[in-house]
């Protein structure tokens, strides 16, 4: 709630100053950032279990987390002002049909791309992940005016964008 109005006067203020280009991206994480998987955690004792990762792929394939409502707020007013919208998380790649069914239950309708991790990706740190992603999609011609994640490895690395928006999570930390 507090991260989202600065993210939305930047968003504006950049597109108003005419800079728009049809170019111009945003990338978002997706787990803790659009959506919020905090029913399995209830479930599991808020972290105070040892983490289980079939179970929270078990979960995942429910596709049954919700919209962050500060988070949704922001994606829809960059669609609106015609900011590209990439989706770049670590989930595997063979979570793919399950992540876009909740994306889509939870509202997030429009993409220019969902990025998940594939076979050549394992084994690589979060931030290597997500910055050889992002540099691919500035290779591909997009400026990728803001970067929204919960975790640090979101937005450290390389080709993070021209800004950087940390969103709190309480919850875990991902290296």
């Amino acid at each position: 709630q507090m991260v989202a109005p600065f993210s939305i006067g930047y968003a504006s203020a950049l597109m108003a100053s005419g800079s728009g280009d049809g170019m111009d991206a945003w990338v978002f994480d997706i787990d803790e950032t659009l959506l919020s998987n905090l029913p399995y955690y209830v479930a599991h004792q808020f972290g105070g279990e040892v983490f289980d990762n079939n179970a929270f792929s078990n979960w995942v394939d429910l596709a049954k987390a919700p919209a962050l409502a500060s988070s949704y707020r922001l994606y829809a007013h960059l669609l609106e002002l015609g900011v590209k919208i990439f989706l770049l998380t670590g989930r595997d790649e063979t979570q793919r049909n399950a992540t876009e069914k909740n994306l889509v239950r939870a509202g997030y309708h429009t993409w220019e791309a969902l990025l998940l991790r594939g076979l050549d990706d394992h084994g690589k740190t979060a931030v290597l992940y997500k910055s050889e992603r992002r540099l691919k999609i500035e290779q591909d011609g997009f400026g990728i005016r803001g970067n929204s994640g919960d975790q640090w490895s979101d937005v450290y690395g390389y080709s993070i964008g021209d800004r950087t928006f940390k969103l709190p999570n309480p919850m875990y930390y991902i290296a």
